[in-house]
């Protein structure tokens, strides 16, 4: 036996990442896709390390007593339950910037390859036929890109495609013009960009908002020239309406390395000699691993040191009170709310804590606030220290406010702000009964009292008879169970507020659907999936 804390690692990692970790710790191995194996290694683990392998879910998270952080050697955190572990007080890190370079790098590759032909060319070598004249290309010089999401990834690839003498537009809505100019970039919405561009590349995050984004009404718009290129999420271009368009020449050609459904081994897709497709690659290089267990290795130190941990995804290190630590989750649940009903980044947020809770430092409760804001606006994963980054490139001014009186509940939590074009947006929540339940309280100033599920929808609206029934009626003739509704207003015959809590996502279609129905000011559906 010894005394030095144990990391477990579940999953083959770079001999980079043992060395890095040290020898303040006892290492051990397992094989983590074995479930006995891992439910028995995992009691004694401080740390366990995994890559996408190894599913950390409850069961594994009760049997690891003494567990203290996990950490994910990549990205994604699809085989991590964050929630579980964030009520176990188990941090779970990531290495949310070591595949970006390789993403970007890979989206230019794709480009260049369908550009150029590379794909059906290279076959027909293959197949013993030479055939120059077939796969005549085109250049990327003088040519205009469209980046579609212009977070860390996208400005990479606009920098690289910058260098090939391109002139570049992008669409993203969460960004502001006068910081795409200083990029070098101009912002226009998604139609113009791609009527004008001649090259397109994806980089946002998947949400319900985002999947379909570019379906067959947006590629009609597109230059038949058009050679779009998709390395960021699937299920963002719709690849039965990107099938039709590639087959029928509506635009050139198609670079692929996502899909709405992975593995995927058979798609029609792969049947065209205008699309070249590659298996999820964009992490897959020696440089992003390497990076991932090197990142991991130092979070794992950091946390098991009690320090502050700059790629924690659900807690951020060091010291926070335990009557802080259970607001965690639902702060940033009210910032994703945040920025699904503002529908834009704001220009100034302020995190209002009110209460018992401000007896301690409160201060990641703003990260967590504002992590949650650009959750579902990036494409790559934020953290308690890239959220505020995120926030200056932005141009958006944040501001933490305690107040030691809490009128109406023990413990109030508010974010409250200001958009560009003055308008004020805020949400309200608050912890209640011993099993510190989640509940939204107010909404744009009316008050609600709502449990804040995976599938949410907002809208504001005259002060009408009828109203409830009309929005029911569309959504039950859409198969749309409705969970919990709360109707608020600000004086009879004034405005209106609905807040609905619903089974299923509700699609774009229904909302604009809702919108005519009921002559609403506004609408919203938020997923916190």
């Amino acid at each position: 036996m010894t005394d030095r804390p144990v990391v477990l690692i579940a999953e083959e990692l770079s001999p980079a990442t043992v060395e890095a970790l040290g020898p303040d710790f006892e290492i051990r191995s397992c094989d983590g896709a074995d479930r006995a194996e891992l439910l028995a290694a995992v009691p004694d683990a401080a740390a366990l390390l995994v890559r996408s392998a190894t599913r950390v879910d409850a069961e594994v998270l009760a049997a690891a007593r003494r567990l203290r952080v996990v950490a994910r050697a990549g990205v994604g955190l699809d085989n991590v339950d964050v929630r579980a572990a964030t009520q176990a007080g188990v941090m779970v890190v990531n290495a949310p910037t070591s595949n970006i370079v390789s993403a970007a790098e890979l989206a230019v590759a794709l480009m260049l390859a369908a550009a150029r032909h590379v794909s059906p060319a290279h076959a027909a070598l293959r197949a013993g036929q030479w055939q120059r004249s077939r796969f005549t290309g085109t250049e990327l010089f003088e040519k205009t890109v469209g980046i579609i999401g212009l977070g860390r990834i996208g400005l990479l690839v606009a920098q690289r495609l910058t260098a090939f003498g391109m002139t570049v537009i992008a669409y993203d809505p969460y960004v502001q013009a006068g910081r795409a100019a200083q990029m070098g970039v101009r912002l226009v919405d998604l139609d113009v960009l791609l009527a004008e561009s001649d090259f397109a590349s994806v980089h946002l995050p998947r949400t319900p908002e985002t999947i379909g984004l570019i379906g067959a009404e947006e590629l009609a718009r597109a230059k038949p020239s058009l050679v779009l290129v998709n390395a960021a999420r699937g299920g963002i271009v719709d690849e039965a309406a990107l099938h039709d368009a590639l087959k029928n020449g509506r635009i050139a050609a198609a670079g692929l390395d996502v899909f709405a459904s992975e593995p995927c081994t058979d798609s029609p897709l792969f049947e065209l000699d205008n699309v070249v497709a590659t298996p999820h690659l964009g992490a897959s290089t020696e440089e992003a691993q390497e990076k991932a267990g090197l990142a991991v290795a130092r979070s794992v130190r950091l946390a098991l040191a009690g320090e502050l941990v700059p790629d924690a995804v659900n807690v951020q290190g060091g010291l926070i009170a335990e009557d802080v630590r259970p607001g965690i989750p639902l702060v940033e649940k009210l910032g994703r709310l945040f920025t699904g009903i503002a529908g834009e980044v704001a220009a100034q947020i302020d995190v209002e804590v009110r209460g018992e809770i401000t007896h301690h430092d409160v201060k990641v409760l703003e990260l967590a606030a504002l992590k949650g804001v650009f959750t579902d606006v990036v494409e790559e994963q934020v953290s308690y220290v890239n959220a505020p980054l995120l926030a200056a490139e932005r141009g958006t001014a944040v501001r933490l406010v305690t107040e030691e009186e809490s009128a109406d509940h023990r413990n109030l939590i508010t974010l409250r702000g200001t958009l560009a074009d003055g308008a004020a947006v805020s949400v309200s929540g608050t912890l209640v009964g011993i099993h510190q339940r989640e509940r939204l309280v107010e909404v744009n100033g009316f008050d609600v009292d709502l449990e804040p599920t995976e599938h949410l929808a907002f809208l504001s609206y005259p002060d009408l008879p009828g109203m409830v029934g009309t929005v029911g009626g569309i959504l039950g003739a859409h198969g749309v169970n409705i969970a919990g509704m709360q109707v608020s207003r600000d004086a009879k015959g004034g405005l209106a507020l609905m807040a609905l809590s619903v089974d299923t996502a509700i699609t774009p279609e229904v909302l604009e659907e809702i919108d005519r129905a009921t002559t609403a000011t506004w609408v919203r559906a938020v997923d916190l999936t």
